[in-house]
């Protein structure tokens, strides 16, 4: 159990970092910085390699929640 509470840090961070990575390649390919400002709107169409980064963040960082969740109703 402690492992996983060492880890939940990196998992959380580094899914941030790999979600803002994907959104980072979006917009240096499209140059449309207005559908990330306004990402509640259905604009951004990914490229599958741009989806699949953006998704792989995404879970990190809710792994990383479920984790945290864990710990605070199993103490």
């Amino acid at each position: 159990m402690i492992y996983l509470a060492i880890i939940e840090p990196f998992l959380f961070w580094g899914g941030l970092l790999v979600f803002l990575t994907s959104l980072g390649l979006y917009v240096k390919r499209t140059q449309d910085w207005q559908a990330v400002l306004r990402f509640w709107q259905p604009l951004i169409s990914f490229t599958p390699l741009e989806f699949r980064i953006n998704r792989i963040g995404l879970t990190l960082m809710l792994i990383a929640v479920v984790i945290r969740f864990a710990f605070y109703f199993m103490a």
